[in-house]
């Protein structure tokens, strides 16, 4: 990859071997056609420019299709079309927002349209029900227009518009005001010049430089590129010399990105992504005041490719880095368009942009192979990132927008726990302070404004829904509360938004595994007890199961289980977790005695019952009131480093301050994560508020 010789703002892989000069789509031309060339048989510039009549053919061929007028009730919007386009290519002509996680394959299944007229050939899909195919549903990536068209957006995707907005609102109310002074990246200055005369004859860019060096900038420390300098003579002179100039503020120089005439607009916006192994959460925010105007989260597409990140990296190893990278970038993309489209704004207004992930996923992302964050000594390829432009990550916001990726102090604890910290902001108090990320890979902090310990556990997905046969995220119809009949081992559950029950979250399979324990139905080791008689035990698939709820409860008409091998895949998750408290406090010679608060931050924390969680061995038996719960802590601190370049700098000061420890060679870890694989543990004097309860199972013995 490298820039176009005629077009340096454009990169390409297009690469003229004889003369090593990269040339883009629209410089296809040899440079030498008419002499001998040893590369010219595999070269692409040589076959593309011998198609190009060919192609211009086929174009103007499709110039002579017929074009059809596609309408969007409700959105005000028309747009024309060849025949044969598909309603989803349709509606970005159109810029109307349709959710498309999945780029347009057919698989999420969330682009729904309704047919009010006209004529369009659908495929046959699974994804919509009988009922929506009645009343004219169809998934615009899989349908083409044939004739004039009208078609509406459904009430359930406008309500989802208006949730977006909403969430916003509600993240606003838990962060505005954490930031006083707003300093992005890249600051839009709107200046008033002096026309030059004979008295003062300087260049147009000294004119320019000397205003911005009155606003305290430092223009000895100033870049320019030379596609700035073509423009500037227009420029300045089209609204008589009131020009409008982006400039992004680096560690060691500034540079003015872009200079338009003057026409102040709305005020800026700006982008917070927490970029999860499992979800995707994105913030849109008004950069003049801090406001949150959206706020939407989805799926990560990569999870197609394995729950967690080594399976990730793996895929990346088989398939390609690219590949995972376009995957992720589907699913932001597609975040930030329905973000946009909740408030009523273009992806151009975007300016500045703060990127938090773990370190693997931001590899990926940036097309980074990660392949050695698995190999020993597992090293990342980039700790601290510089300041990028969202053009070249292929972000939906203005090319030139500034980019902040959270720094990460290892390869497996990365800039989404540093971010964590820099909201937390124990790093900076007294108490010592154990934090915890119970999301995919599970990572532990541990210290003070004095110091700080940090490390990784193999968690795995279990507690975000992977390996589990009905585990799910925290979505509509996931149960999230569980609480068993002692007589009739009956559940009583409550699901996200009151909704027929699809499968069961994090902080239900809790719920669930402390209830099975209380009631005798599992022992400390994990089986079931097999001698109780109830409907709700049975065998499925030869090994035993709990029916949390039956066929005739669920909207897909089958019995949501929980089965013995998902029992076992949560207690080796809880099992890592709580070893990776213990090794760490047994690194300085401390007990959980010396721990003055627990901070928890993950997904499923925010419906987390402590109380569950500690009779389950996944939390340490303490005083309750050390436990605090954050909510997401990742997507918190990518909005404060988005408004302030004092939390930017703070990052990198966290990232520097974390010593590492490696458990993946720990004996002390591998003894106390064996220690943790029973109900709550096997050292029952660690959990007495357990042990003082009595828990059933005593006809196991170990």
């Amino acid at each position: 990859m490298g820039r176009c010789v005629c077009h340096p703002e454009i990169e390409t892989n297009f690469v003229c071997q004889k003369h090593h000069k990269f040339l883009c789509e629209g410089c296809l031309t040899c440079p030498d056609p008419d002499i001998y060339c040893k590369f010219r048989p595999s070269c692409p510039i040589w076959f593309m420019e011998k198609h190009k009549e060919a192609w211009g053919k086929d174009r103007s061929d499709s110039k002579e299709m017929p074009q059809y007028q596609v309408q969007f009730q409700g959105e005000g919007k028309s747009v024309t079309v060849p025949e044969g386009t598909s309603l989803l290519e349709a509606a970005r002509k159109a810029d109307v927002y349709l959710n498309a996680s999945c780029n347009g394959e057919g698989a999420c299944g969330k682009c729904k349209l309704i047919r009010v007229s006209g004529e369009v050939q659908s495929d046959p899909t699974p994804l919509l029900s009988s009922p929506e195919k009645e009343k004219g549903y169809l998934l615009a990536c899989q349908s083409r227009v044939l004739g004039d068209l009208t078609v509406r957006i459904p009430e359930e995707s406008l309500e989802r518009k208006l949730k977006v907005a909403g969430m916003g609102r509600k993240a606003t109310e838990r962060l505005k005001g954490r930031v006083k002074k707003i300093e992005p990246m890249l600051q839009e200055r709107s200046l008033a010049l002096p026309p030059p005369s004979l008295e003062d004859a300087v260049s147009d860019l000294d004119r320019l430089n000397r205003a911005l060096k009155k606003l305290g900038f430092d223009v000895l420390k100033m870049n320019v590129g030379i596609q700035v300098v073509r423009r500037l003579p227009e420029v300045l002179r089209k609204e008589n010399w009131k020009v409008d100039v982006s400039i992004i503020r680096r560690k060691c120089s500034n540079e003015i990105l872009d200079v338009r005439p003057g026409n102040p607009g709305k005020s800026p916006l700006g982008l917070a992504i927490d970029v999860g192994t499992t979800s995707v959460v994105v913030y849109l925010v008004d950069m003049a005041d801090g406001t949150i105007i959206a706020a939407t989260s989805g799926h990560n597409r990569q999870a197609a490719c394995g729950d967690d990140v080594i399976n990730r990296i793996i895929c990346a190893e088989k398939d390609g880095v690219k590949k995972l990278s376009r995957m992720v970038l589907a699913t932001i993309n597609s975040l930030i368009g329905e973000a946009l489209a909740g408030a009523d704004r273009k992806a151009h207004a975007i300016k500045n942009v703060v990127l938090s992930g773990n370190t693997t996923m931001t590899h990926l992302l940036l097309q980074i192979d990660p392949k050695f964050i698995r190999r020993e000594p597992y090293i990342p390829t980039v700790s601290e990132f510089p300041i990028l432009k969202a053009g070249e990550i292929g972000l939906k916001a203005h090319p030139i927008a500034a980019t902040f990726i959270m720094p990460g102090p290892a390869s497996y604890v990365g800039g989404d726990i540093v971010s964590g910290l820099l909201y937390a902001g124990f790093h900076r108090e007294d108490p010592l302070t154990l934090f915890i990320d119970v999301g995919t890979n599970g990572e532990i902090v541990l210290g003070n404004r004095q110091w700080l310990m940090t490390a990784s556990c193999s968690a795995g997905p279990a507690f975000e829904g992977g390996g589990v046969r009905w585990g799910m995220r925290a979505e509509e119809g996931a149960i999230e509360k569980v609480v068993l009949d002692p007589e009739t081992l009956a559940p009583r559950y409550s699901t996200v938004d009151d909704a027929p029950p699809r499968g069961i979250c994090g902080s239900g399979m809790i719920d669930l595994m402390a209830e099975l324990v209380q009631h005798g139905v599992v022992d400390r080791g994990g089986r079931f007890n097999k001698d109780l008689k109830s409907p709700r035990i049975r065998k499925v698939d030869d090994e035993t199961a709990y029916v949390l709820a039956f066929a005739d409860e669920t909207p897909m008409g089958q019995d949501i289980l929980f089965t013995e091998s998902d029992l076992k895949n949560l207690i080796y998750s809880k099992g890592a977790v709580y070893a990776g408290f213990e090794t760490l406090l047994n690194e300085i010679g401390l007990d959980f005695s010396a721990v003055d608060r627990i901070f928890i931050t993950g997904g499923f924390g925010q419906y987390l019952n402590i109380e569950k969680a500690v009779e389950i061995g996944l939390l340490p038996d303490m005083d309750r009131s050390k436990f605090h719960y954050l909510g997401n802590s990742s997507i918190a601190g990518a909005y404060l480093a988005l408004l302030s370049d004092t939390h930017r700098r703070e990052a990198l000061e966290i990232c520097n301050r974390m010593t590492y420890v490696d458990f993946s060679t720990n004996n002390r870890y591998m003894d106390a994560f064996t220690s943790a694989l029973f109900l709550p543990h096997t050292n029952l004097k660690a959990f007495p508020s357990v042990a003082a309860k009595g828990a059933h199972g005593s006809h196991e013995t170990f």
